[in-house]
């Protein structure tokens, strides 16, 4: 779901020519480059440093995207659990994040980082956010401009506002499996429990089915067109209605990917699981599956 301008804004995808033009307003949207790489948690800031769109301030997702990755009482929250809100939002300010500015959300990894950033953001009750379509690939290809400048800001004034997006905890998920459609975003083979190479155990969440996040996507890297995801999200919802459908993935991120298209499709209201596959398998107490 992108609108085209306006009082809205843009609030799910944005294409390279629509941000080219946006770019030219005042004032201009907040860029904001989320290259990461989960084998390499450096190489996104080496990437933005070689160089990035004008403009863009570059977020890391452990250290901006994601809280402690334990609470107060010892319990581990997963592998990127989200940041404390208010601390996202003050964040979000030295960037000169201000009310109503759009923010556009950009990566090197079909959209999976992005797409966490747009869930934080609605999260944060704003709804100006978009991912661009085809990344950092689909700027280079239509001849975009790079620099190596970072740019300066002025400290906003952005404060949280009512969520637009709502997490939801693994002992809330617990009470309601059986009774939710749970949507697990990780590949095929992980979701199986025929590997798995970053977690505590092998396997998925009982009741969940799988759509891995790249099926979002065409050929081309970008997203395919909002009728064929609504239909392809429809059959996989197999009745149950958007807003009973909770999304997961092996630590919240590209579970966020799957929420963007159920947006794009004009399917909104589903939840994220944040802790997901990492928090959910460190606990022995809650149930495993696999096959």
């Amino acid at each position: 779901m992108t609108s085209s301008s306006g009082t809205r804004g843009h609030d799910g995808l944005i294409s390279v020519a629509q941000l080219q033009a946006l770019s030219a307003s005042t004032p201009p949207p907040l860029i904001v480059d989320v290259r990461f790489d989960l084998a390499d948690t450096a190489a996104g800031e080496r990437a933005y440093a070689a160089g990035h769109l004008p403009g863009a301030f570059y977020l890391h997702l452990d250290q901006d995207l994601s809280g402690d990755k334990r609470d107060a009482a010892g319990a581990f929250r997963g592998r990127h659990p989200l940041p404390d809100r208010d601390a996202f939002a003050a964040r979000l300010r030295e960037l000169g994040m201000t009310p109503g500015r759009q923010v556009v959300a950009y990566d090197a990894a079909d959209g999976m980082y992005a797409a966490r950033l747009w869930w934080m953001l609605r999260w944060l009750g704003h709804a100006q956010v978009a991912v661009l379509d085809g990344g950092f690939a689909a700027w280079q290809q239509a001849g975009g401009a790079v620099t190596t400048e970072s740019p300066l800001a002025a400290p906003g004034s952005f404060e949280p506002g009512s969520p637009l997006e709502e997490p939801l905890s693994a002992q809330q998920l617990l009470s309601q499996l059986g009774q939710t459609r749970l949507i697990d975003a990780r590949a095929p083979e992980r979701f199986r429990g025929e590997v798995e190479p970053l977690d505590t155990q092998a396997g998925h969440i009982p009741g969940a089915v799988n759509r891995f996040f790249k099926t979002n996507l065409g050929p081309d890297g970008r997203f395919k067109p909002a009728a064929q995801l609504r239909e392809e999200f429809a059959a996989l919802l197999g009745g149950a209605a958007a807003g009973t459908t909770v999304h997961q993935c092996g630590s919240g991120v590209t579970a966020c990917h799957n929420l963007l298209a159920m947006h794009h499709a004009g399917l909104p209201g589903s939840r994220l699981y944040p802790g997901s596959w990492s928090e959910w398998s460190a606990d022995p107490r809650l149930p495993l599956a696999k096959g």
